[in-house]
């Protein structure tokens, strides 16, 4: 329990040095405006800001600007998804190849999903995110899933640490009824959807996404994920599809991390 509410200020100064390094190359103002729904005046006040701390610089020629380096001293001390990563790296692949589209891997990162290991490649199809993106917990399939399939206790506190974050796809932290609905459905189906909020403002609305837990009985190691072309596959045929071959991975992914897990004690 923390001593006092958040800084909302500073939440938002991470909220824009996060659109930068997510927009990777194309974060113009307008741009880091439409992620994060501050007003532009507020915006360049921060960017202003993690400029003169050396967070960010501003390329005045093109008026984009860019993560430095000294955001790397952000995350010099992480270390929890490495050895999952390692873990789970051998056999993306494969599944890549036998299933025709990507994947990643996500280990639960407070009110995020952080991504441990990735099938994503590089290209004008997909959005290329690598280890160490965290997804939103009510906006992916990978959050959604974990959060569906997790205990009560550590559902409610998750939704009670996103329920303060305005994005659309955290009214269901606000409103338990929703909640309960979407959770309960998702465990019915066995797997989750992206929400379509999320998927307009990451993706156009072009690609999709169905998750599972990677879990051992009630214990959930990670979280896995198809991502495909909504041109290609309706949500439907998804789930006829993917969704065994999903389940298969998350079975098998399961028995290696508590193999690995049994190992370290």
């Amino acid at each position: 329990m923390t001593s006092y509410r958040p800084v909302m200020a500073v939440m938002r100064c991470l909220d824009v040095l996060s659109a930068v390094n997510r927009l990777a190359g194309r974060a113009s103002l307008a741009e880091i405006h439409r992620m994060v729904g501050l007003d532009k005046a507020t915006i360049l006040r921060m960017l202003e800001t993690l400029e003169h701390a050396g967070y960010v610089v501003r390329d005045d020629e093109t008026r984009l600007y860019h993560a430095a380096g000294k955001t790397l001293q952000l995350s010099a001390g992480y270390r929890a998804h490495t050895a999952v990563g390692a873990a789970v790296a051998p056999r993306l692949g494969d599944f890549r190849r036998r299933i025709g589209w990507p994947s990643d891997v996500a280990i639960r990162d407070g009110d995020a999903m952080i991504v441990v290991e990735t099938s994503r490649e590089a290209g004008p199809i997909f959005v290329n995110r690598g280890p160490g993106y965290r997804a939103p917990m009510l906006a992916t399939s990978l959050g959604r899933a974990y959060t569906a399939f997790c205990g009560e206790g550590e559902r409610l506190a998750i939704l009670r640490g996103v329920a303060d974050d305005p994005a659309p796809w955290n009214q269901a932290a606000r409103d338990f009824g929703r909640a309960r609905a979407l959770f309960a459905g998702i465990r019915e189906r066995g797997y989750a959807t992206m929400d379509p909020a999320y998927m307009a403002r990451e993706y156009e609305n072009r690609i999709s996404s169905i998750g599972v837990p990677v879990r051992d009985g009630e214990a959930i190691f990670a979280c896995i994920n198809v991502l495909y072309l909504r041109s290609a596959l309706s949500a439907e045929d998804a789930s006829a599809s993917l969704l065994g071959p999903l389940l298969e991975i998350a079975d098998a992914l399961a028995a290696d991390l508590k193999r690995q897990s049994a190992e370290r004690v």
